[in-house]
């Protein structure tokens, strides 16, 4: 019954984190943004002292729940491992081994070292909650969004408009790569070994394994009733029960229940008491398992590397893209406050890049802020209205902020490319910079002063310009614009 408890549980939580990253609609960020936000390292850089307090005594009254039901990044090891199992019908897929303690606190030093010397984006690379959601947003999504215009093909067919078709294109390829690279390492880790990533890489695992040794409840071994058939060392996905010595490796235990179903004489239960500590013999490692086959990240691949065919004009002229300017200031979300509030609280999971339903954000190819979100303008310009990033941020890297804050921030500000502009290079007149500027922060004004009825050239008043990008975004030049937007390192308001 626990291990049903804990299997529906973890479904519940796996289903829900994966929808925020999948959804193209809202509705998930609406009722299931609290997921994200109870991650223990989001809650932590959020300073949410409620939910680290209870994550804390979780962990010492159950053990590491919080590994096998909450974490996502855990839950998808889980279902690499059955697929490892199946793989090895013919003999047990695991064996007890014992704690590589260097390696586990090793890597957690690393982390915060990284962290208090500002190398972030560095850290955030073995971050569990991070992790995962840069394989949602770059493997799983693509092929989400396929799927959803495979369907609004079929249902147009149909004629019906119930469904709409979707983008699927690579953001940042740097970020997909390592979102890629990080997919194939934890395949093969859970493959091989079940939870061997969150018992020697993972930073959070370290945390809570340490306080998993003072858990009140553990599981127990009864050695009136245990034979030492060492079934439940075979079944162990976190290799942390030495069933012919009857002991448990608190530290690594994920409290999944499976050694509970496993074992065939009752000796395995979950309680509470005292437990007997016994002198063990140096284990031996099994190393004669087998090597794995990467095969089935092949549809994830071809999926998110299909580029979105060019748009044609008409049917008839194509339209060349724009290409992004080489701006001095990054352009950031409103709400993220500064450039250095952004780059201390931001964990680069990739919510609010995979929420942005204007293709506005996408992640920071610079070294210094590595996968965090950035703004441009080249598929969509951030509408004043739309406060997505910030209702699904869990850490506060973007704050909240209202429709009429966000009118009111100025994140950047337009700068005219004299060189680009239509009316000079093909002597047309244009004005559709200035026609959809939200804040009326451009005017159109004659070239020549003195001829009222000379083409017309916009003006930015950049103390009104609020650097939403439209005016770059809907700028007819290719494939540079004539006017682009210039980020502000921190926010200001009018």
């Amino acid at each position: 019954m626990l291990r049903k408890i804990r299997l529906t549980l973890a479904s519940f939580f796996f289903v829900g984190l994966t929808l925020l990253f999948l959804d193209l609609t809202g509705v998930a960020h609406a009722w299931l943004a609290w997921m994200a936000q109870i991650q223990f390292l989001p809650a932590l850089l959020a300073a949410n002292g409620l939910v680290l307090l209870v994550l804390v005594i979780l962990t010492l009254l159950l053990g590491r729940v919080y590994c096998s039901v909450i974490c996502p990044l855990g839950i998808l090891q889980d279902l690499m491992a059955w697929v490892g199992r199946r793989g090895k019908r013919k003999k047990a897929p695991y064996g007890y081994s014992r704690e590589l303690r260097w390696l586990r606190w090793g890597v957690f030093s690393a982390f915060v070292v990284l962290f208090a010397f500002g190398l972030q984006a560095v850290a955030w690379l073995i971050a569990p909650y991070s992790a995962f959601g840069r394989i949602a947003s770059n493997l799983f999504a693509p092929v989400y969004r396929l799927g959803n215009n495979l369907i609004t093909s079929v249902a147009e067919r149909a004629d019906s408009y119930a469904f709409y078709s979707t983008d699927v294109w690579i953001k940042s390829l740097p970020t997909f790569l390592v979102a890629l690279a990080t997919f194939v390492v934890l395949f093969i880790l859970a493959w091989r070994g079940g939870r061997t990533w969150c018992n020697t890489i993972c930073p959070v695992g370290t945390i809570l394994g340490y306080l998993s040794r003072f858990s009140f409840m553990k599981v127990r071994i009864d050695e009136s009733k245990c034979n030492r058939c060492g079934l439940c060392s075979k079944k162990c996905k976190a290799s942390c029960i030495d069933g012919k010595h009857h002991k448990v490796d608190y530290s690594r235990c994920v409290a999944c229940m499976n050694c509970l179903d496993t074992c065939k004489h009752g000796a395995i239960s979950f309680g509470y008491g005292s437990v007997k500590k016994h002198k063990t013999e140096e284990p031996v490692e099994d190393n004669g398992r087998r090597t794995f086959i990467t095969a089935t990240t092949a549809l994830a691949v071809s999926a998110a590397v299909e580029a979105q065919t060019k748009k044609v004009d008409g049917g008839l002229a194509v339209v060349e893209d724009k290409v992004a300017p080489n701006r001095a200031t990054t352009v950031l979300p409103a709400g993220s406050l500064s450039a250095h509030h952004l780059a201390r609280h931001c964990t680069s999971c990739q919510l609010c890049v995979s929420a942005c339903p204007n293709g506005v954000l996408r992640p920071s190819s610079s070294l210094e802020t590595f996968m965090q979100p950035e703004m441009s303008f080249e598929r969509g310009y951030c509408r004043p209205e739309c406060t997505r990033c910030a209702d699904v941020c869990p850490t506060d890297a973007i704050k909240p902020i209202t429709v009429e804050e966000k009118s009111s921030t100025r994140i950047g500000h337009a700068v005219w490319v004299k060189k680009n502009c239509i009316p000079l290079t093909d002597g047309v007149s244009c004005g559709n910079c200035a026609r959809h500027c939200p804040s009326g922060a451009i005017q159109m004004v004659p070239i020549d002063s003195e001829d009222e009825e000379s083409l017309k050239i916009p003006v930015v008043n950049t103390e009104r310009c609020i650097g939403c990008g439209a005016c770059e975004h809907l700028c007819p030049a290719r494939p540079y614009s004539a006017i682009y937007v210039e980020g502000h390192e921190r926010h200001s308001n009018y």
